[in-house]
């Protein structure tokens, strides 16, 4: 088996591992399940939650969609009483997004379940096995950190 054929059986048998890691903890109830958010209303709170706030026109670049689909979303979330609108102080012709109180605890609360059931996990591990998954998830985070800095596209705030 030459490199490249040994490197991409690895790379198959981790992202398969992932997959079914993620199915694993998918059967543990989630405030995410519970809750009655489309995906892109989930997409808002997450980018809302990364940035702060976000303007119509931000959140719309996003998702893809159009400022008018935008209104609609954010509309329905305001009514969830999980974001607000505001005046951006830099420019008053601009209206900015951001979370509500209830908006922040259901996004804590969606990725604090998450690391719970990460957490009952490594709790069963050795420390060898954690020093070196500490390891690779550092170099995995530090490789993300480089090429999200080479020019990913992302929504500023």
């Amino acid at each position: 088996m030459s490199v490249n054929d040994e490197r991409e059986d690895l790379i198959r048998r981790i992202t398969e591992t992932q997959r079914d890691l993620g199915r694993l903890l998918a059967r543990h109830p989630s405030p995410l399940f519970r809750s009655h958010l489309t995906m892109r209303q989930l997409k808002v709170l997450m980018i809302l939650a990364v940035n702060g706030s976000a303007s119509g026109q931000d959140l719309a670049h996003g998702l893809g969609v159009g400022l008018g689909t935008v209104t609609g979303i954010v509309d329905r979330l305001v009514t969830q009483g999980l974001v607000s609108r505001h005046e951006d102080p830099h420019d008053r012709r601009v209206r900015r997004v951001e979370l509500t109180p209830d908006g922040v605890a259901l996004m804590e609360e969606i990725n604090d379940t998450g690391i719970e059931h990460y957490r009952r996990i490594m709790d069963h591990l050795d420390t060898e096995t954690l020093r070196a998954l500490d390891h690779v998830t550092r170099t995995v985070r530090a490789v993300a950190e480089d090429l999200a800095e080479e020019g990913s596209p992302s929504v500023k705030g």
